[in-house]
């Protein structure tokens, strides 16, 4: 495999990588989860016999709504990976290979 196809390969996985990205972060999907949220609650509440179910609902997916809006999809950057990586490592007896809790 030359250079070129293997830079053509690159650059084709990462348009692919854009696409998704574009579909993860689009208000056409966040629409769709917000209205599948809505009606999956509203048929809940309603089995269960809650009082108003479509109106008590709207809570919910308004709640998802806004946790998209507050949480965008590049929330995470290499720094706090790593913080997080940190926070729940445990120390660990490399000789016996064990792992202590």
């Amino acid at each position: 495999m030359t250079l070129e196809e293997r830079v053509a390969l690159i650059e084709k996985r990462n348009e692919r990588v854009e696409m998704d990205k574009a579909w993860e972060t689009s208000w056409f999907r966040r629409g769709l989860l917000i209205l599948f949220t809505y009606l999956s609650i509203g048929f809940y509440m309603q089995a269960i016999g809650i009082a108003s179910p479509w109106l008590n609902a709207i809570i919910p997916s308004l709640g998802f709504l806004l946790s998209t809006l507050t949480l965008p999809f590049e929330v995470m950057n290499n720094s706090q990976e790593e913080l997080v990586f940190v926070c729940f490592s445990v120390p660990q007896d490399t000789a016996a290979n064990t792992v202590y809790v």
